[in-house]
């Protein structure tokens, strides 16, 4: 296994379509099993700690939404992604809700897959270091974390100054160049590091779904919204909120971004109380967002705000 691979667990009771996605991503250098069976999906899972967990929503001896369930007390640090022929919103919200990353429908676009498990071998690579900061914290901080390569000695400079603010940091780098990691670093050398360092990736998931994620919601907000649910920004409370890919945040929502921002308040998608929370937002991003200003698809107000503090991270 290269640095690049990983290792993949895929489930789906379709014996061909569960080989032919192994094969597949065995071609690309990862480690990865198949299973036909949730049962034998979760053995696999408890025995090799994967990176990434592949799962169909429709099986019928457990739905992929129990699995993730299940599987969550077994790995800490897998992505998971959820396939379906059906791509209903119900369905969508209830993966989402248990833990699921991404959310996609068959028939599969390969290029797709194949990019979504290696960005998902880079976050289980950082969140297995970020635990590891978090169980030793006399290490050393960010310097310790982030290495002492010369191309990071002033970014890990700038880290130290930063992570003892309360300033909105923006974090821009290329893909792979550990944006998640420097965010980590930041929470756990800062004030909060007692606090929960909570993260979202905003291309993963639908408007609508970012939403409520980000919001939360009330119950009966909308079709398949049972009970009230906290969003990312009051689970966050007295800590970190990690956002990236901020720039495929929709307009409507950069609103609401920006409301926080400024205010510190919100209210839970159908809801009408105005929530106040004490949350500072890491964002981070892989793309110019000065570009997409001049381009009309980002707001001006938002870079800002967003870009109280940059930090750019060199190319490996």
């Amino acid at each position: 296994m290269n640095a690049t691979s990983g290792r993949v667990v895929v489930v789906d009771d379709d014996e061909s379509s569960c080989q032919g996605l192994v094969e597949v991503l065995r071609e690309e250098g990862h480690e990865v099993e198949g299973a036909t069976s949730p049962e034998r999906a979760l053995e696999l899972i408890a025995a090799t700690d994967p990176d990434v967990v592949i799962t169909d929503l429709e099986m019928p001896a457990m739905s992929g939404v129990d699995l993730i369930r299940r599987a969550k007390v077994r790995t800490h640090h897998a992505t998971f992604v959820v396939l379906t022929a059906f791509g209903s919103y119900e369905a969508a919200v209830a993966a989402i809700k248990e833990g699921a990353d991404q959310f996609l429908t068959k028939p599969l676009d390969v290029e797709v897959v194949i990019a979504i498990v290696a960005r998902a071998v880079v976050r289980a690579r950082l969140s297995r270091e970020a635990a590891g900061l978090r169980d030793r914290p006399q290490s050393g901080g960010p310097r310790t974390i982030l290495g002492s390569h010369p191309a990071m000695q002033a970014l890990l400079d700038k880290i130290q100054q930063v992570a003892e603010s309360q300033a909105t940091v923006l974090i821009i780098g290329e893909t792979g160049t550990g944006k998640e990691l420097v965010a980590t670093a930041i929470h756990y050398a800062s004030q909060r590091k007692a606090g929960p360092f909570v993260k979202l990736n905003c291309a993963a998931l639908a408007e609508t779904l970012l939403e409520s994620e980000l919001f939360g919601h009330e119950r009966g907000a909308f079709t398949g919204a049972t009970t009230q649910r906290n969003g990312r920004f009051e689970q966050a409370d007295g800590g970190t909120l990690f956002l990236d890919e901020v720039s495929e945040i929709p307009m409507p929502l950069q609103v609401k971004l920006l409301r926080f921002l400024q205010e510190r308040e919100f209210e839970r998608v159908g809801g009408n109380e105005t929530i106040q929370v004490d949350t500072r937002v890491v964002a981070a991003t892989n793309r110019p967002l000065r570009r997409l200003v001049e381009e009309g698809s980002f707001r001006e107000d938002l870079f800002y705000r967003l870009n109280v503090v940059g930090l750019e991270i060199p190319p490996l």
